[in-house]
């Protein structure tokens, strides 16, 4: 039978699965009765930690309290979140940067050297490359817009468009999207009665929140698609749609996020969508997904650069010396 402490500690940890427990479950996982599982419960409950008895059945369920607790965590758990907070130190919100490296050094001081060593294993080793630093955003403003998608609630902001300048915005918040290096207001725009995208760096929420509203049905079933077809098409001046032979399954990997929108056919064909600033660039990333493609629709001059790009390519195999 396990002493009283190393008790009370196993009990917690089977708590924190979140699951309702019956009582008689938690007796024979500690090989105790059922009466010193009801006491021990009771001693959970004077440390600040609430346990809650279930309806109709003799069982617990651990429930948030009024603040935070100890946590027991288990190896991968712990090394988890000390990675993730580890990673939020240079994340691109701002004001939690500082809240990170400080839950981060409780974490590792607490660690036992096995994890620890683990932990820092990782991070030496690991170099981020390839990411360009995307534009700081304020906490403060990620949760004002999560509360008002949350609540319903309209919202007023101004908005700082690179097309069209500064404007007062007034809309029914929908989702947040993290895109990439940069954060998203996906949205139904009140004054243009359309479904928008805004980009959260470049707009500054006017508190208080508006008025309530009733949730529109959206005009499509996954957001993130919704919002990579808004950035990889819409956005840019030269667009096209090229049809993929292979599955939408089969390219999925090699369409990355902001270059195009798939859109499946049957179980050997795809459609893609795509823009991007010059032809040249689409050229570019159509060739990059590495399977045979027909052009449905583009600018005339895409053709051309699709011509003459066969061409280069055929020239620089031709122009290579023959070897004996």
């Amino acid at each position: 039978m396990l002493e009283t402490s190393a008790r009370l500690l196993k009990l917690l940890s089977l708590l924190q699965t979140h699951r309702d427990w019956p009582g008689t479950d938690l007796a024979e996982r500690l090989g105790v009765t059922t009466r010193t599982v009801r006491r021990d419960v009771e001693r959970l409950r004077e440390l600040g930690y609430p346990v809650h008895a279930l309806q109709g059945t003799p069982g617990y369920r651990l429930g948030a309290g009024a603040s935070l607790p100890p946590l027991l965590l288990d190896d991968d758990e712990a090394v988890a979140v000390a990675v993730g907070l580890r990673t939020a130190t240079g994340s691109s919100v701002t004001g939690i940067e500082e809240t990170a490296l400080r839950a981060l050094t409780k974490l590792e001081q607490v660690l036992p050297s096995r994890l620890r060593h683990r932990v820092n294993t990782l991070q030496t080793a690991t170099v981020r490359a390839g990411v360009a630093p995307g534009p700081r955003i304020s906490a403060d403003t990620l949760m004002t817009i999560a509360d008002a998608c949350r609540r319903h609630e309209r919202l007023r902001f101004d908005y700082l468009s690179p097309r069209r300048g500064a404007s007062r915005r007034h809309a029914e918040p929908y989702r947040l999207v993290n895109f990439g290096r940069h954060w998203y207001l996906v949205a139904f725009d009140v004054d243009r009665d359309d479904w928008r995208t805004f980009r959260v760096d470049r707009l500054t929420p006017r508190p208080p929140a508006g008025a309530r509203f009733t949730p529109r049905e959206p005009p499509f079933d996954d957001v993130a698609a919704y919002l990579a077809q808004q950035l990889s098409a819409r956005a840019w001046p030269c667009q096209a749609t090229v049809e993929l032979h292979e599955s939408a399954g089969a390219v999925a990997d090699r369409v990355w996020p902001g270059m195009g929108v798939v859109e499946a056919v049957d179980e050997h064909r795809c459609l893609l969508h795509l823009g991007a600033p010059t032809t040249s660039d689409l050229v570019w990333m159509i060739t990059s997904v590495q399977t045979d493609f027909t052009l449905v629709s583009g600018p005339p001059e895409l053709e051309d650069a699709l011509r003459q790009q066969a061409q280069r390519c055929l020239s620089a195999i031709e122009a290579r010396p023959r070897t004996r």
